[in-house]
């Protein structure tokens, strides 16, 4: 007699159905297209971790940029200044002081044009 495998059949097919439940149209419901739609979807969940961190560092340097041109600094002006006067704060910080904290953030500028002599 012939065994089909039938159990384990199911079982991987319910796998795929029941991660695209929200899928739209036969996406949801047929087992090809959801098993399609299923690497995509992690495709695309993988490509988005990636993506993620250029887009924030891509905020924080606009971030950072539009409140050093305020204080009359270009932002690779104001970054440049920071090397040479030896501060070491990565830009997810600078743009945190930049939004949350101006004072502190004006400290910074000051600190960047004195090291660059203006």
């Amino acid at each position: 007699m012939r065994v089909k495998n039938a159990v384990n059949a199911k079982k991987k097919k319910k796998k795929f159905l029941k991660f695209v439940k929200g899928f739209r149209g036969a996406l949801s419901r047929r087992y090809s297209l959801a098993k399609q739609s299923y690497y995509r979807a992690l495709k695309f969940a993988f490509d988005g971790r990636r993506n993620k961190k250029g887009n924030f560092r891509k905020l924080w340097i606009t971030r950072i940029n539009i409140a050093a041109r305020n204080e009359g600094l270009k932002y690779n002006e104001l970054i440049h200044g920071l090397k040479l006067a030896n501060v070491t704060i990565n830009r997810k910080m600078l743009a945190e002081l930049a939004v949350n904290d101006p004072e502190s953030f004006k400290e910074y500028v000051k600190i960047a044009k004195t090291a660059l002599g203006k």
